[in-house]
């Protein structure tokens, strides 16, 4: 009989598997910044060899991406709202963090749009418009990602008990992942922005 219970307990053990969500996550981001990093070494490459820089006639506007970045690293602390929320079981408070971050992903997204339509030129017009828009562009579709994954904690909030203060992987996952978009885009924004200035 104490063997048999000692044959349970040991296959209960072992029946548990660790969840590894969260270090898949990282690994894949890991992966991401391999590659932002390829375009980051590209630019200041190119930036390095070219004599006038950005080209004439392909100036980036300061204003409205300054606004972007003020809105998406408030968003930041908007989301971590959301997961301190839901770690003292208010579901609900959750939810309102998560669609105020929500929002303010959709508004910088609209207004990277808005800037496209307003710079005057295009990714083929030389290097540098290549590498503004390949990694502005590939950014706002890891924005776009991030969205959908703040939408998607948002429709499994609604069923009762899916998140709690014990259970709640998928929230710090979709966190984590906007953390992520957040730096990254503080550093496009201070090689394409800033540097520009100088």
């Amino acid at each position: 009989m104490a063997i048999a219970t000692s044959n349970a307990e040991h296959h209960a053990e072992h029946s548990e598997h660790q969840d590894l969500r969260v270090l898949g996550l990282l690994t894949f981001l890991a992966s991401e910044s391999l590659m932002f990093g390829g375009f980051f070494a590209a630019y200041l490459f190119f930036r390095g060899i070219t004599e006038v820089w950005p080209p004439e006639n392909t100036e980036v506007e300061l204003l409205l991406p300054t606004i972007n970045t003020i809105i998406l690293v408030s968003s930041s602390f908007v989301i971590h709202f959301g997961d301190a929320a839901i770690k003292r079981n208010d579901v609900k408070g959750m939810q309102r963090w998560y669609i105020i971050t929500a929002i303010m992903g959709a508004v910088f997204l609209l207004g990277q749009v808005v800037e496209y339509l307003t710079l005057g030129y295009g990714m083929t017009t030389n290097v540098f418009s290549n590498c503004f828009y390949l990694m502005t562009g590939f950014h706002g579709l890891h924005v776009f990602v991030g969205l959908l994954l703040i939408l998607g904690v948002l429709w499994r909030s609604r069923r009762p008990g899916h998140y709690s203060a014990t259970k709640h992987v998928g929230i710090e996952m979709a966190e984590i992942y906007w953390h992520f978009v957040d730096i990254i885009w503080i550093v496009l924004f201070s090689l394409l922005y800033i540097l520009t200035l100088f």
